[in-house]
């Protein structure tokens, strides 16, 4: 894959995945498929699964986001799953196989945070329907925000909060194609880089090391995806909860304008 394919699917999916007043399942199901129309490959599955929630959450009248997920998430019917169950076998992500129970080949037979809540305990993306996207919002979230308190470049908010994820849950994606272990001594080394990032200062100097770490990686095949997909998970939270915020705020501008010292204009 090439990052213009990446760059691509991202165009592709916006619409679907932002479609008003959609279902959570349809914009997954729209979203992968516009995204396989465009490029002919899987190269956003995760990142649609953890995105659909969230875009659903923002159009709630609630000005924190966690809380508006958190009602989107138990309002999920058994149609959001036949739709995002299609979505991931269109996509076939790699590793891909059946289940005894709640198997995405099969008719879905439970809401969607259900089937989720299911496989849960062996993948991250799943964990989060599970969780109110806990590790998105305590993790994630906390990391970036520290990360850009502390350095003025947004890059190495992302590279705090991608490290933070790979350096605490061993990749899901990792462990279908390559086993436990190699998630596990990926996970190590990722533990050492962000131990260094937060101790160094200057962040830079880790950047050569950082990148033949990442050619290793490709000369083996071995892509942790899912802790990408948990780190744009975090940009886009962290994008809409700032628009979230924005708006209550121009909200009370305006309010204030129009009632001044607290007295309507009549």
């Amino acid at each position: 894959m090439t990052a213009a394919q990446f760059v691509d699917s991202a165009a592709a999916a916006a619409d679907p995945l932002c479609a008003p007043d959609a279902r959570v399942g349809a914009r997954i199901r729209g979203a992968v498929e516009a995204t396989l129309r465009a490029v002919g490959a899987n190269t956003n599955l995760g990142i649609v699964l953890l995105c659909a929630p969230l875009a659903a959450a923002a159009e709630r009248d609630a000005p924190k986001l966690r809380d508006a997920l958190v009602a989107v998430l138990d309002d999920l019917d058994i149609r959001d799953a036949d739709d995002a169950f299609a979505a991931i076998v269109q996509a076939s992500p790699g590793g891909l196989g059946h289940v005894e129970r709640h198997d995405v080949f099969a008719a879905a037979q439970v809401p969607l945070k259900q089937a989720m809540a299911e496989a849960a305990h062996r993948d991250l993306v799943a964990r989060q329907y599970a969780t109110s996207f806990a590790d998105v919002f305590d993790l994630g979230m906390r990391l970036h925000a520290a990360a850009a308190t502390r350095w003025s470049a947004p890059k190495l908010a992302v590279l705090a909060a991608y490290l933070g994820f790979l350096s605490r849950f061993p990749d899901s994606h990792v462990v279908r194609k390559h086993g436990a272990e190699v998630a596990a001594e990926v996970c190590r080394t990722a533990m050492k880089f962000d131990a260094l990032l937060w101790s160094a200062q200057e962040p830079a100097d880790l950047f050569a090391e950082l990148l033949a770490w990442d050619a290793v990686l490709k000369a083996r095949g071995i892509n942790p995806g899912t802790t990408a997909d948990l780190t744009v998970a975090t940009l886009f939270a962290h994008r809409l909860q700032s628009v979230l915020l924005q708006s209550v705020l121009l909200q009370s501008v305006l309010l204030q304008s129009v009632l001044p010292s607290g007295r309507n204009s009549d």
